[in-house]
């Protein structure tokens, strides 16, 4: 679960995370950086689309900067994944929610702008 979320900062299980991250079958990936900074390619979820998650849930940042182009979304949903893309503070919500329900749910989080 995710404790909190603040712009820049991120607590999960007790551990604060001041960089990016990625959270695949419970386990934080930390220091989630992209080859091109705030576009997401595929190459950066590849550990993501492997573990094959049911739903995965991207926070694009507080003010929602962190770009999806239409390549990461395809890639998603042709291994039948269902993509949920918001700001960082919502996909932080609907995370949790998921988690909490039992859902097989895989984040990744962009915690700045």
């Amino acid at each position: 679960m995710i404790d909190r979320y603040a712009s820049g900062r991120m607590t999960v299980d007790g551990t604060e995370y001041r960089e990016d991250l990625k959270i695949v079958r419970n386990r934080v990936v930390p220091n989630w950086w992209r080859k091109q900074g705030h576009h997401c390619g595929v190459d950066d979820i590849a550990d993501v689309l492997s573990a094959k998650p049911d739903i995965l849930v991207i926070g694009t940042g507080y003010a929602s900067r962190l770009r999806l182009p239409d390549s990461v979304r395809k890639a998603v949903d042709e291994r039948g994944i269902k993509l949920i893309a918001e700001d960082t503070y919502q996909a932080v919500e609907v995370f949790n929610d998921l988690l909490s329900k039992g859902k097989d749910v895989a984040g990744a989080f962009h915690l700045t702008c």
